[in-house]
């Protein structure tokens, strides 16, 4: 039988809604800051069931406690499959989630973030530790505060990796999700570039992923769509992982493993071998929309 909430719980219930009729609530049990960057709405709350957590615009981004099914499986599905990634890109990500699972990868030589908002930086390493730990003022990571699509499209460094760890489309991010941006993002890929995103929540925003993946395969030749659950984002949520050359699904789980024991990666709480591989498997209404 489920566990009834407690009573005795108390504080303002965060809400966010996935649809115009569903959404969730998460209840705060202390707010520390809420603020306007000039950019975006900022709020940092303690909540019971996630710890301390991030908020943008009134969206859900990042928790101590749940932050791991998100990054981990934005990072590694690309990470591993690259056989020695050297440099990265992040675009998004100034929590620094996502620079913290590339470190784990001992060939990583430099991660290049590029935020755009300063502020998310400076509460991150307020608040955030859990999160980033360290990774932000890691010696290695070049922080770049900027949009991040006038960056990509003058830069002329290669990367063997970007990972796009961006909020929903809107706001700043609006021009980060077009056929441009991506076409950018791949002529920024070595040969066996690869490129990682979070996409939507499938029961959602079927729409949004249709139209994500069509754009993204303007610029790629392999458009890999996964899933995974994320509690903070209300369950189910397809990523995508593009390359010109490499494809996920070659990896069997012994190899992953093998990867992962050969990097002397540890302290994963999600992905391993056999996440690897469920992760790529799609239930039919999910391949309804990625054919």
């Amino acid at each position: 039988m489920a566990e009834t909430a407690s009573p005795n719980i108390t504080g303002d219930a965060l809400t966010e809604s996935l649809t115009p009729d569903w959404g969730f609530f998460i209840r705060s049990s202390k707010r520390h800051e809420a603020f306007h960057s000039g950019l975006q709405e900022i709020e940092i709350h303690d909540s019971e069931s996630f710890g301390t957590l991030f908020r943008l615009d009134g969206h859900f981004m990042t928790s101590e406690k749940d932050e791991f099914f998100y990054h981990e499986n934005l990072v590694h599905m690309a990470a591993i499959t690259h056989d020695q990634p050297r440099r990265a890109l992040i675009v998004g990500g100034g929590d620094g989630g996502s620079a913290e699972e590339l470190f784990k990868h001992p060939s990583i030589e430099h991660i290049t973030l590029v935020e755009i908002d300063q502020a998310v930086v400076d509460i991150s390493r307020r608040h955030l530790q859990r999160v980033h730990r360290g990774s932000l003022d890691d010696p290695r990571l070049t922080l770049k505060i900027e949009d991040g699509f006038a960056y990509v499209k003058t830069s002329t460094e290669s990367f063997d990796l970007i990972v796009l760890d961006l909020t929903d489309p809107g706001g700043p991010s609006t021009l980060l999700y077009t056929p441009e941006f991506y076409r950018a993002c791949a002529a920024r890929l070595g040969n066996n570039g690869i490129m990682t995103l979070h996409i939507a929540s499938p029961l959602a925003n079927p729409a949004q992923i249709r139209e994500t993946l069509q754009r993204l395969r303007e610029a790629f030749r392999h458009v890999v769509p996964y899933l995974t659950s994320i509690p903070l984002y209300g369950g189910l949520w397809l990523m995508a992982f593009c390359s010109q050359q490499a494809d996920p699904r070659q990896l069997t789980a012994d190899a992953v493993e093998a990867r992962l024991q050969e990097r002397a990666i540890r302290h994963l709480q999600y992905y391993n071998g056999a996440m690897h591989g469920a992760a790529l498997a799609l239930p039919n209404f999910v391949r309804a929309l990625v054919p």
